[in-house]
């Protein structure tokens, strides 16, 4: 039985460094996401002010603030395709936090039972009585 304590313990160990690294990692997917909406908010913004002007300022500042409109649209396009990536990929990171503190608590049970059969095993064992010797005499 002291093996399988052992080996839970290890196996506690292992599942505990696997679920510090799913947690980090979660951490790393979340700031990701974060960065890309933080991109994609600063790209709408920043279409926003080269938006044509009301007064006529001529045709070449027309025409570029519209090239520079259309570039800042294929990039405001590209920050959401990067987002909605981010955002999958810290669902699977979540996932993967899930699955990992899934087996980080049933190592723990495991644990608890195996305590709890050790606990009673003991208890049994003083419940039983001592063995009685007989002493026999012989012919006196």
């Amino acid at each position: 039985m002291a093996s399988r304590a052992k080996t839970l313990d290890r196996l506690l160990r292992v599942r505990s460094l696997q679920l510090n690294l799913v947690r980090a990692e979660e951490a790393r997917a979340q700031h990701r996401r974060d960065s890309e909406r933080t991109l994609k908010d600063r790209i709408a913004a920043l279409a926003e002010n080269v938006a044509p002007a009301p007064e006529p300022s001529g045709a070449i500042a027309l025409r570029a603030a519209a090239h520079f409109r259309e570039r800042l649209q294929q990039s405001a396009e590209a920050a959401e395709a990067r987002l909605r990536a981010a955002e999958r990929g810290l669902e699977r990171a979540a996932e993967a936090t899930r699955e990992a503190k899934r087996d980080h608590s049933a190592i723990e049970k495991l644990i608890e039972r195996e305590a709890a059969e050790q606990a009673l095993k003991a208890l049994r064992e003083l419940e039983e009585p001592l063995p009685m010797r007989k002493i026999r005499h012989g012919p006196c």
